[in-house]
């Protein structure tokens, strides 16, 4: 496979990790705000803005590499 294809499929992997990761993570803050939890479930709700910004990163770093090789 050409290598930036597979640079490119590698950030997919990535995002799609940090996405999987902060939807557990709101699985268990909303479990932790049931059971009266509120630190825990606020600890894990920050937990998942972490990873949704790391998944925007890998995201971002994309599109940059998109607009660089596109043409108008």
């Amino acid at each position: 496979m050409n290598e930036k294809l597979e640079a490119s499929a590698r950030l997919y992997e990535e995002a799609a990790k940090e996405l999987d990761l902060a939807a557990r993570h709101c699985e268990v803050a909303a479990q932790h705000f049931r059971d009266n939890l509120v630190p825990r479930g606020a600890a894990h709700a920050w937990a998942v803005r972490g990873h949704l910004l790391e998944a925007e990163a890998r995201l971002d770093e994309q599109a940059r590499e998109h607009s660089r090789r596109s043409s108008v």
